[in-house]
């Protein structure tokens, strides 16, 4: 799959999960627009990237798709910490 079908695809799926997950009484949705490319890597037939929304839930998705197989994997990360260590 090219990479930009399979983003199209990512965007739309990142969306679609966060949407489903947020509290219903913000009355907040988001669009495809709201998610963004951290990160992305096509080797032969696989893709895999690492995408977050403008949303400030601290979530970061994998979306990993198996050419051989022609299936999608979605996983959702919450992140608890960002600090930078000293390395001498």
């Amino acid at each position: 799959m090219d990479n930009g079908k399979f983003l199209e695809i990512c965007k739309k799926e990142v969306a679609k999960y966060a949407n489903d997950h947020l509290d219903k009484t913000d009355n907040k949705q988001i669009t495809e627009d709201d998610v963004y490319v951290v990160w992305l890597c096509k080797t032969l037939q696989n893709n895999k990237a690492l995408l977050s929304t403008t949303l400030h839930d601290g979530m970061y998705y994998e979306l990993t798709y198996n050419g051989c197989k022609k299936e999608l994997y979605f996983d959702a990360y919450k992140k608890f910490e960002n600090k930078c260590i000293e390395v001498q």
